[in-house]
């Protein structure tokens, strides 16, 4: 619910919106006539390294570094392997709200859901999810095409490190390909706790692609054959590599 709001922008060229006249016409007259909505939404007329690209955007620059800074905390919803699907400051800090006399709590569950709430599923309660981690990673991508070089943000939050955009997305793809990643003995972290990978030579190759994954471990979870979304993974790994060859090759990753 707080990191969704990044996703509702897009970049586009003056070109673009010339072609669109009454998207145009409606647009100038909210950004004229309501200024009490319209000074809480991003729409900036020159990017850093075109000044033909205009960006639409829900959050202004102030707030999506504000919203980068909680994402991009490790003890919030940045894990080891992706972004969370809640934070991990609830672990601690459960939410608490009294409906009626009785009083209901969501806390941050990493892995198997604690309650029957939404049939038994805790995806939304603390494990890596992966569509949000694919639709984040694809925003700041965008966000990295308006700006440029021109906005960095801390990553991990708090340490002295400072990355572009572009940069925060790739480091995210690094984190989430590093669920699929096996060591030299042959597990990765989606196998969890099981000896199979260790014992059987016919599970050290396969790839499973869970429904979910534990928000610390990377263990995966719930349906082990969640093609609709969590094979995503495969263009993460495309980029991936092709930023190493590009390194390799002495080009600009």
């Amino acid at each position: 619910v707080g990191l969704i709001p990044m996703v509702a922008m897009v970049v586009m060229r003056e070109s673009t919106l010339k072609r669109l006249p009454n998207f145009r016409r409606r647009m100038d007259w909210f950004l004229k006539h309501r200024g009490d909505l319209a000074r809480d939404i991003c729409m900036v007329r020159n990017s850093p390294r075109d000044g033909d690209l205009r960006l639409l955007a829900m959050p202004t620059e102030d707030r999506l570094c504000r919203l980068l800074h909680y994402m991009l905390d490790e003890e919030e919803f940045l894990s080891p392997f992706g972004i969370r699907s809640l934070s991990k400051h609830h672990q601690d800090h459960p939410f608490t709200v009294n409906l009626n006399g009785s009083s209901h709590t969501v806390a941050y569950e990493p892995a198997e859901s604690q309650s029957y709430l939404f049939g038994g599923n805790s995806n939304w309660r603390g494990p890596v999810w992966f569509p949000i981690n694919y639709l984040l990673i694809e925003t700041l991508e965008q966000y990295a095409y308006f700006y440029h070089d021109g906005l960095e943000v801390q990553c991990p939050t708090g340490s002295a490190n400072a990355m572009t955009l572009q940069q925060v997305a790739d480091h995210l793809t690094d984190r989430l390909c590093g669920i699929f990643e096996a060591s030299e003995k042959g597990r990765a972290p989606w196998h969890g706790s099981s000896i199979r990978p260790l014992v059987d030579e016919h599970w050290r190759k396969p790839q499973l692609f869970f429904e979910y994954f534990h928000g610390d471990t990377g263990r995966g979870l719930g349906a082990s054959h969640q093609t609709g979304w969590t094979a995503l993974i495969a263009r993460l790994i495309q980029d991936k590599a092709r930023r190493r060859r590009l390194a390799g090759e002495g080009g600009k990753p």
